[in-house]
């Protein structure tokens, strides 16, 4: 079987659907064609000062992907009051009795003005929380500052709202998926608590990892590394892990200690795939540093606007670049920041053999 699937990447949530309502089998070769795709992006949007600005609508934001106009089919505004929902539109997908987007996949709205379009007005969604991955760097890399590390990851931990999803993994030669993600706070605190210090550093491999896992949840993703120092046992390149991380819409924060900021090949891949992902990088002198990074992190993740749309027929099969721009009085003194682009990709499975060497040389975790 040759089996055309589509992964889309942003800041950027993208979903690649199996099968399900809009995906159809046509001739002999039992192809399956995904006509679903719904892009997300998390946009922040800051003044002159960083301040975030708030209260903005959906008629401020103009997105393009590769010059085409978008139209905005669901937009979130980040920290506002959760279990709160309007609609200026249609009914919400997820309300809709049997609708696909109950069971995880999202369908397109029968009321499209083209292929991939939504009609008519966007839902402006004001459900809070996000799923968060906190990974943690416990290589002989932290053995000073392992004690810190641990009361300001913890810190942050206590710090989220209760709508948010935690987990907390670490690593050193290999991942451990100490907390799945969990609104019981306490389990988190146990994981963080019970962690040992390992010794090699293996961030790219155990960042995959943690990605992939990240893959596989909608709506609103990002993930915490606390690193201390450059990787010295990765298998896998970091130019992998950001491309994978901007195909799944996973935003990616790094908190790292001047020794890796020391580091110029080290603090370059830790800026670049951030902000490549819509992110940030910090690199903390001290533990009040690493507190004040959390602290930041914390409010980006509650200010970001939540835009997403359909393309529009698009032939451009690479990279595709999208433009986020705001309209409206005033609106030119602000700053907008979010993921430029992201590659659309058409595969065929692996055979059996080759799924099986791909396996074989893919990076281990430890459970």
């Amino acid at each position: 079987m040759k089996l055309f699937f589509v992964l889309l990447s942003c800041s950027v949530l993208t979903l690649a659907l199996a099968a399900g309502p809009g995906i159809a089998a046509q001739g002999p070769s039992s192809r399956i064609f995904v006509n679903v795709v719904l892009v997300q992006l998390n946009v922040a949007v800051t003044d002159r000062k960083g301040e975030y600005v708030t209260g903005l609508k959906p008629e401020n934001f103009v997105v393009t992907e590769d010059k085409i106009p978008e139209k905005i089919s669901s937009f979130e505004e980040g920290g506002a009051p959760g279990g709160v929902m309007e609609e200026t539109g249609q009914a919400s997908a997820a309300a809709q009795p049997g609708n696909s987007a109950s069971s995880g996949t999202p369908a397109r709205p029968a009321d499209s003005d083209a292929p991939g379009v939504h009609a008519g007005e966007p839902t402006i969604s004001r459900l809070a929380g996000a799923s968060v991955f906190v990974l943690f760097d416990t290589s002989d890399y932290m053995y000073r500052g392992f004690v810190f590390a641990q009361d300001a990851i913890a810190g942050f931990v206590r710090s989220m709202e209760e709508a948010n999803r935690i987990a907390f993994y670490s690593y050193s030669r290999n991942l451990s998926r100490a907390t799945p993600l969990t609104t019981d706070r306490s389990m988190v605190m146990r994981g963080v608590r019970n962690t040992v210090a390992g010794d090699e550093a293996a961030l790219y491999n155990s960042l995959l990892l943690t990605v992939r896992d990240a893959a596989q949840l909608r709506g609103r993703k990002a993930i915490v590394v606390f690193s201390n120092g450059p990787d010295n046992a990765s298998t896998v390149p970091p130019e992998d892990v950001e491309e994978l991380a901007q195909s799944t819409g996973t935003i990616i924060y790094i908190i790292s200690t001047r020794q890796a900021h020391d580091e110029p090949v080290s603090s370059a891949v830790f800026e670049r795939m951030s902000k490549g992902t819509g992110g940030k990088a910090y690199f903390a002198k001290d533990w009040r540093d690493e507190s004040m990074a959390f602290a930041s992190i914390k409010d980006d993740l509650a200010h970001l606007y939540t835009i997403s749309y359909y393309p529009k027929p698009n032939p451009n099969r690479g990279w595709r670049t999208i433009s986020v721009r705001l309209v409206g009085s005033g609106m030119d003194k602000y700053r907008v920041r979010t993921r430029d682009g992201y590659r659309l990709q058409e595969q065929a499975p692996p055979s059996s053999s080759q799924a099986t060497a791909s396996d074989s040389a893919a990076p281990t975790d430890s459970n």
